[in-house]
């Protein structure tokens, strides 16, 4: 068999650096680096303009002083042996000098960016506290008296500091096109901060764990929200109300009809509050959201259903938030529902006895005004959360929610739950976690 020549394969060369240039001249990398979005990557971005500028300069340089070399002396018939040398001073301290020279090219606006991106963030910051699990993240604004998960608000123009924790093992902070990778390291605090531009108000990023923690590790994901600061402010209002319906949110209700109306219903006449039994408000939008339908479509979850857990979605029309309410809240229902041995819903009593502090699970206040489910890995609406709360582990592997719906195999056990809910009451339990807004 012939031997092909290289000429041969030049048409496949041909054709591959052609599809590499095509790619190259594409404009969307929603993960890309080298944004110029924050203050933080301009600094990163133009230390490796520099180093890219220098190592390309030094390759080139190497490249042809081999090359060079290569045909100078390369050997030729009936040539004579090549002259002996022995020491060459000045040859010596050139090749000595130079790398010093490039080196200090190298070191000197090395160590000004690790200084500029390590020192405090500057005064009137956000304050963020970035809390890793596995496998999902929690987000705290302490000064503002608001818990999230998963999804990272933050005003435009205004610097964010982050201070990054785990509950459990190493993770790590990464919104590429922010900038910043940050380590979450176990028995200490590190922090991250940066300044997202006025002009990216209306976008999202995407987030990641970038330190393998386990099992979901690659489910472990983050979306970030730049808005506006009226926006911002308005999203932060809300979310530190108690949940639409709670405890809370009817006493305060309430106490304001107790202040304005009396036995009769006449304004100012005094009268004894009574309190309603409280029910799952619809949700109201009082609270600035981003909205769904303005979101990118790398920002759109696309993780499709799995096709072993079955339920009857016609039942969803059915579901009763009061109800769902009944069996997430009341404490006579913890063997059958145990959402509150993990998750706290602001304006409920929780179980917990630091509240999110001993939280196993999101913050579910106001979880649905998130648009993924599962830390980004599932787009949130009432299908997926309803096979999310019948059976988790079976959704993302690892997950420490166990099987909610009655008769699910739990992997853990290497059982079928002998307690848990049905269809119709999983229905319920979803009107009432939709109703959270």
């Amino acid at each position: 068999m012939a031997h092909k020549r290289p000429r041969q394969f030049a048409p496949v060369l041909f054709v591959a650096v052609a599809v590499l240039a095509l790619a190259a001249c594409g404009r969307q990398y929603p993960n890309s680096t080298f944004d110029h979005t924050t203050d933080f990557n301009t600094a990163v971005d133009a230390l490796w303009d520099r180093l890219l500028l220098l190592g390309t300069i030094v390759f080139v340089f190497v490249e042809a002083l081999l090359v060079y070399t290569i045909v100078r002396f390369r050997k030729r018939e009936g040539a004579p042996a090549p002259r002996q040398v022995h020491g060459h001073a000045g040859l010596e301290v050139a090749w000595t000098a130079i790398p010093v020279v490039i080196l200090a090219l190298i070191a000197v606006p090395t160590v000004r960016t690790i200084f500029k991106t390590q020192a405090k963030a500057p005064a009137g910051a956000l304050e963020v506290e970035v809390i890793g699990h596995q496998w999902w993240w929690e987000f705290r604004y302490p000064s503002l008296g608001v818990v999230t998960a998963n999804e990272l608000y933050l005003p435009a123009g205004r610097t964010a500091n982050f201070s990054l924790r785990t509950r459990d093992v190493v993770h790590s902070f990464w919104a590429p096109e922010l900038g910043g990778k940050r380590d979450l390291i176990t028995n200490r605090t590190n922090y991250l901060w940066y300044t997202p531009k006025d002009s990216l108000a209306g976008s999202v990023y995407n987030g990641f764990c970038t330190e393998y923690c386990g099992t979901s590790h690659a489910n472990m994901r983050i979306r970030v929200y730049v808005v506006t600061p009226d926006q911002f402010a308005s999203w932060a209002a809300h979310q530190k109300t108690p949940a639409a319906g709670s405890l809370a949110s009817a006493t305060a209700g309430a106490a304001r009809i107790a202040r304005g109306l009396g036995a009769a219903g006449v304004a100012g006449a005094p009268r004894a509050a009574v309190l309603p039994t409280p029910a799952p408000a619809a949700a109201n939008g009082d609270g600035y959201v981003f909205p769904r339908e303005q979101l990118p479509r790398h920002a759109v979850a696309g993780t499709p259903l799995p096709a072993g857990i079955a339920f009857d979605d016609a039942l969803l029309a059915q579901g009763d938030a009061a109800r769902g309410r009944d069996l997430v809240t009341n404490l006579a229902n913890l063997g059958k529902a145990q959402c509150r041995t993990c998750h706290v819903i602001g304006g409920e009593p929780s179980l917990l006895p630091r509240g999110d502090d001993d939280a196993k699970g999101p913050n579910l206040t106001h979880v649905a005004s998130r648009h993924t489910i599962a830390a980004g890995v599932y787009n949130f609406d009432a299908r997926t959360l309803a096979r999310w709360i019948k059976n988790a582990p079976a959704m993302k592997p690892g997950s420490i929610m166990p099987p909610q719906g009655l008769g699910e195999y739990y992997a853990v056990t290497k059982s079928r739950m002998p307690v848990g809910l049905t269809d119709r009451e999983i229905a319920d339990v979803v009107a009432y976690l939709m109703s959270l807004k």
